[in-house]
């Protein structure tokens, strides 16, 4: 005769507080703050200075809040419009695993700890610029721009490259010009990251009543202005190479070149539909490539200059 095991009633109850757990935690957009993470980490660790060991955890634990209190602020605006896309409709809030109210006390709890905890952990200047951050990415981006204008994403861009500023001035209360310039250039580096995307996914944006800039001007408006703004990214790796050695040179110009060919590419393909579209994809997965190893490249630079 076959045992039927059948769960506890503590058990059951384990198992739903581990799953609503997890569907909190999904309202953070892990993948969003692992950029947001390692871009802020790169500029603390290139900032003249250096924290106590506990602080510099601190910092980075303060920043990860923010930016996942941003992202759940964000998927509670949107829970509407992340039900008509493909792409969003499977999120914990569409399918009503959390509610709305406890999304929005989520996202309003983290961003006051996050903010608390920097100010705490470093001083008020990077706090305040946390602050900034989440208010921009929440307010100017997310409930103002996103959906009356097809520059939405040049404008809220910077909301995206403020987490190495904040880095930078957790360790030395301040900005330069150094650390301004990789700010435009994740302010740069986001049209085209989002507009590729956009290109293969326009029927998702459509749908959700998004103007990206494909749906407002067309594809062929929008990959020239992706080639502007990759060739942008050419000037951005040369500024940047006053401040590092021939090796970030070498190596980043090598990526914004690549990421040129990949955009003027496009343009080949603007009649294929389905080679478009793959070549759109490409150009989105290459872009997450670039900045990752911009950055680890501006670090490797600057940990090896410390140590000649």
């Amino acid at each position: 005769m076959t045992n039927i095991l059948i769960p506890s009633k503590e058990h059951r109850q384990l198992n739903f507080l581990l799953l609503k757990i997890y569907h909190y935690c999904s309202l953070l957009k892990p993948r969003v703050m692992y950029l947001a993470i390692f871009t802020s980490l790169v500029g603390m660790l290139i900032a003249p200075g250096q924290l106590l060991p506990l602080d510099f955890f601190l910092v980075i634990l303060a920043i990860s809040i923010g930016s996942g209190a941003a992202g759940a602020l964000n998927m509670w605006y949107e829970k509407d419009t992340d039900k008509l896309m493909e792409r969003t409709k499977n999120r914990a809030l569409p399918l009503g695993l959390i509610s709305s109210n406890g999304a929005l006390s989520f996202g309003i709890f983290l961003s006051i700890i996050s903010i608390v905890l920097l100010y705490f952990s470093s001083n008020l200047f990077s706090a305040g610029l946390l602050g900034l951050t989440i208010f921009y990415y929440v307010f100017i981006y997310t409930i103002w721009l996103k959906k009356i204008t097809p520059q939405n994403i040049v404008i809220g861009g910077a909301a995206g490259a403020f987490p190495p500023m904040i880095g930078w001035s957790a360790v030395t209360g301040s900005l330069s010009i150094e650390i301004f310039v990789i700010f435009l250039l994740i302010f740069l580096w986001t049209p085209p990251h989002f507009w590729s995307l956009a290109l293969y996914k326009s029927e998702d944006y459509k749908k959700a009543g998004i103007p990206m800039m494909p749906l407002v001007v067309g594809k062929k408006s929008t990959v020239n202005m992706i080639i502007y703004y990759s060739l942008s990214l050419v000037v951005m790796t040369l500024i940047l190479s006053f401040y590092y050695s021939l090796f970030f040179a070498i190596l980043g110009l090598a990526l914004s070149s690549i990421f040129v060919y990949l955009s003027i590419n496009l343009r080949r393909f603007i009649d294929d539909q389905i080679n478009f579209e793959r070549k759109a994809q490409n150009l989105f997965y290459f872009s997450i490539i670039y900045l990752f190893n911009i950055f680890s490249i501006i670090l490797v630079d600057n940990l090896l200059w410390d140590h000649l």
